[in-house]
C-alpha cells in the first residue's frame, strides 16, 4: 500500500471513530456537546462572561475564574484582600463588584488595576478602605467608594477618565486637604458626584464643569468660595443641607452662574436671609431649618420659575412676608411655612398656589380677603394655630372652590366655620373645641370623604338633626374623644370607617348602624360598654364590616 494510501486510511478511521457513540458511554464521541464552562466552586455562571459569587461568606479570593470573565460579583462577603495574580489575570472585566466586605487599602494592590483596562463599574463600597487607589483604570465610566473610612484621593484615582460619569464618596472621612486640586482632571463627563457625610470645611474647587447632581451635605461647610461654582452651567440639583453656611459664606454670585439650576437645598443650616443670586431655571427652593427672620422681595426676584419654597422652621415673625414679597413668585405650587412665628396668613399671595402649609404658628384671624388671592389653593393646612371662631370671618373660604384639604385642628375654633367650599374632600378639626354641629355647616359638601371631629366637647343632643345628611360621600369619620353617650344616629350610607373610641358610650342599640351597610372598621374602645352592652342585631347586616375593637371598656364586650 502507497504511503497516500495509507495515510487517507488513517484519517478515515479517526473520523469514523469520533462519530461513532460508544453504548456505554453514549456522548464520548458527540463533539456537538460543548464543554462544561469553568466556574468557581459555590459560585453560579449565569453566562459566559458572567461570575456571580455574592453572599457567599467567602473569606479567600474564589479560584477557578475564567478569563472570559466580563462581570464579577463578589459583594456581600468576608474578603479582606485581593491577591494581585488573580486579579490582574481578569483583563476583560468591566465591571468588578466588592462592596460589603472587609477590604482594606493595603488588600487591594494598585498593580492589579494596571491591567484591568476595560473596568467599567467599581463598586467597592462598604469596606474598610483608609485611602482610595492611587491608580483606576482609564475606561471606567461609575466609580463607588462610599461607607469606607477613606481620607485622601489621589490624582489618578478620578483624573484623567474621559468616560467617567458617576463617583460616589459619601459617608467616608474626607477633609478638603484629602482632596487634590486636579481630583477630577481630565475627567470631563461626569454627571453626578457624592461627597456627602464627610469632613469637608468648604465646597471643593476645581469641580468638573459637567456635573448635574452635586451632593454635598451633611459636612461641615461654612463656605463656598467665590467662583467655586461658576463653571456648573449643567448643574440641576445641588444638594447642601445639613451644613454650617451663614451669610457671610456666600454672596451674591455664589448661585448666579448655575443656568441650569432646579432643585436647591440649603435646609438646616444658620442663614439668616434668603440667598442672593437665585438663578431663574430654580424650581425646589428648600429653606427649612435656618434663623431666616425676614424675606426680602429683590432676593426672590429672579426665581421667578419657583414651584416650591420650604420656609418652615425659621423665626419668621409678624412681619417677615411684607405685602408683594411673593408676588413674582408666578408659578409657585406649594409654600411651607411650618413652625414660625407668622401672626397672619401671608398677603397676595400667587394667584397659582395649590398648596400653603403653615401649622404651628401664631395666626389668630382670618380675614375675608385673606386668601383672595390664592383661588388655585387645593390644600390649606392652618393646623395648631390661635384660630377663634370670633375671628374667622364667614367669607373667609368661600372663594377657594378647588379646595380639597383643609385642617384647621389644634385650634380654639367652638363651631365649624362658615362657607366650606363644596369641593373639600378632607376636614380636620380634630383637639377644638366644638360643641355644636348644625346641618347648615356642612350644606353641600357632598364630595366629603374625610372628617375627623377628634379630641373635642360634642354630645349627641348637640349634634343637629339632618347634619349628616348632605355628607353623601363620606367614607370614614372620627368622633373619637368626645363626649357622646351613645352612636349618633343617622350617618351617612357611604361610611366604611367609624372611630367612636373615648366617649361615654355605654349601649348599642338594634338600630345603631342601619344607615351604615358599608361599615367596615367600627372602633368602640375605651367607652362604658360592658358584657352585653352590644345589641347582636346591631352589627347582623354589616356584611363588609372586618374589624370591631371594643377594648379597654369595664368588661369584655360580646360582639
Amino acid at each position: 500500500m502507497r504511503p497516500q494510501e495509507l495515510l487517507l486510511l488513517l484519517l478515515m478511521l479517526k473520523w469514523s471513530l469520533a462519530h461513532t457513540e460508544d453504548p456505554a458511554f453514549p456522548h464520548l464521541g458527540d463533539s456537538s456537546q460543548p464543554l462544561p464552562r469553568p466556574c468557581p466552586w459555590r459560585c453560579s455562571c449565569p453566562r459566559d462572561d458572567t461570575v456571580d459569587c455574592a453572599g457567599l461568606d467567602l473569606r479567600i479570593f474564589p479560584d477557578n475564574i475564567t478569563r472570559a470573565a466580563r462581570h464579577l460579583s463578589l459583594q456581600n462577603n468576608q474578603l479582606r484582600e485581593l491577591p494581585y495574580n488573580e486579579l490582574s489575570r481578569l483583563s476583560g472585566l468591566r465591571t468588578l463588584d466588592l462592596h460589603s466586605n472587609l477590604i482594606t487599602s493595603e488588600g487591594l494592590p494598585d498593580e492589579a488595576f494596571e491591567s484591568l483596562n476595560q473596568l467599567e463599574n467599581f463598586y467597592v463600597a462598604h469596606n474598610k478602605l483608609s485611602v482610595a487607589p492611587q491608580f483606576l483604570p482609564r475606561s471606567l465610566r461609575v466609580a463607588d467608594l462610599a461607607a469606607n473610612e477613606v481620607v485622601e484621593i489621589f490624582p489618578l484615582t478620578f483624573g484623567e477618565k474621559p468616560a467617567l460619569r458617576s463617583v460616589y464618596l459619601h459617608n467616608n472621612r474626607l477633609r478638603n486637604t484629602g482632596l487634590p486640586p486636579n481630583t477630577f482632571h481630565g475627567s470631563e463627563v461626569i454627571t453626578t458626584l457624592s461627597l456627602s457625610s464627610n469632613q469637608l470645611s468648604y465646597l471643593p474647587p476645581s469641580l468638573p464643569a459637567s456635573l448635574e447632581r452635586l451632593h454635598l451635605q451633611n459636612n461641615l461647610i461654612s463656605k463656598v468660595p467665590r467662583g467655586a461654582l461658576s463653571l456648573q452651567t449643567h448643574l440641576r440639583e445641588l444638594y447642601l443641607q445639613h451644613n454650617q453656611l451663614t451669610d457671610s459664606g456666600l454672596d451674591a454670585t455664589t448661585f448666579s452662574k448655575l443656568s441650569s439650576l432646579e432643585y436647591l437645598d440649603l435646609s438646616h443650616n444658620q442663614l439668616a436671609t434668603v440667598p442672593e443670586g437665585l438663578p431663574g431655571t430654580l424650581t425646589i427652593l428648600h429653606l427649612g431649618r435656618n434663623c431666616i427672620r425676614h424675606v426680602e422681595a429683590v432676593r426672590l426676584h429672579k426665581a421667578r420659575g419657583l414651584r416650591y419654597l420650604l420656609l418652615q422652621h425659621n423665626k419668621l415673625g409678624a412681619s417677615a412676608l411684607p405685602k408683594g414679597t411673593l408676588r413674582p413668585l408666578r408659578a409657585l405650587h406649594t409654600l411651607h411655612l411650618y413652625g414660625n412665628k407668622l401672626e397672619r396668613v401671608p398677603p397676595a399671595l400667587p394667584r397659582h398656589l395649590q398648596a400653603l402649609v403653615m401649622p404651628h404658628n401664631h395666626v389668630a384671624a382670618l380675614g375675608a380677603r385673606d386668601l383672595v388671592s390664592a383661588r388655585a389653593l387645593a390644600e390649606l393646612n392652618l393646623a395648631y394655630n390661635s384660630l377663634a371662631s370670633a375671628h374667622v370671618h364667614p367669607s373667609a373660604f368661600r372663594r377657594l372652590r378647588a379646595l380639597r384639604s383643609l385642617d384647621l385642628a389644634g385650634n380654639q375654633l367652638t363651631r365649624l366655620p362658615e362657607g366650606l367650599p363644596a369641593s373639600l374632600r378632607s376636614l380636620r378639626l380634630q383637639r377644638n373645641q366644638l360643641r355644636t354641629l348644625e346641618p347648615e355647616q356642612l350644606a353641600g359638601l357632598n364630595k366629603l370623604r374625610e372628617l375627623n371631629l377628634a379630641h373635642n366637647r360634642l354630645r349627641v343632643g348637640d349634634i343637629g338633626p339632618g347634619t349628616w345628611h348632605e355628607l353623601q360621600a363620606l367614607k370614614v369619620l372620627d368622633l373619637s374623644h368626645n363626649e357622646l353617650s351613645f352612636v349618633p344616629p343617622d350617618l351617612p350610607e357611604a361610611l366604611e370607617e367609624l372611630y367612636l373610641q373615648a366617649n361615654r358610650i355605654s349601649h348599642v342599640g338594634p338600630e345603631a348602624f342601619l344607615s351604615t351597610p358599608h361599615l367596615r372598621a367600627l372602633f368602640l374602645r375605651a367607652n362604658r360598654l360592658h358584657m352585653t352592652s352590644i345589641r347582636a342585631e346591631a352589627l347582623q347586616g354589616l356584611t363588609h364590616l372586618r374589624v370591631v375593637d371594643t377594648a379597654e371598656n369595664p368588661e369584655q364586650v360580646l360582639v
